[in-house]
Order: C-alpha cells, then sequence, then structure tokens
C-alpha cells in the first residue's frame, strides 16, 4: 500500500551540522516513526512503532551500539 507522505514534516538531528549524509525522522499521523536516507528522499522511508523506535534511540544513547 502507498502513502502520500507530502505533507510530512521530516527532521535530522542538530547533530548533522547541516549535512546531507544522515537521516530524517518523522512522527506520521497513526503511530508511525519513518525514517530516510536524506541524499535520497524520493526512496521508500523504513517504518517502525514508536515502541521500537524509542527502544532503538534508547539503547543508542546508553551506548549499547558503540564499537569495541
Amino acid at each position: 500500500m502507498s502513502v502520500d507522505r507530502s505533507e510530512t514534516c521530516w527532521f535530522k538531528s542538530s547533530y548533522s551540522g547541516g549535512s546531507r549524509e544522515c537521516v530524517e525522522v518523522a512522527f506520521i499521523e497513526g503511530d508511525v516513526v519513518g525514517v530516510r536516507d536524506s541524499k535520497d528522499r524520493g526512496s521508500p522511508a523504513l517504518s517502525f512503532t514508536p515502541a521500537a523506535w524509542e527502544a532503538f534511540t534508547s539503547n543508542t544513547r546508553s551506548g549499547r551500539f558503540d564499537r569495541p
């Protein structure tokens, strides 16, 4: 199923420093968190539940995904 997301408000981290080489996130109506490549905005976005997104961001902040 294709959904028109042309009016979706995408944003990227303030840590990106204006670079286009990062991901963008959108909190989409219907309890969906979208994630897309900022260099290829026309490609399909990944979709996550808010709970999955919260688990990912929590684990990222805690350093769980840091390389040894």
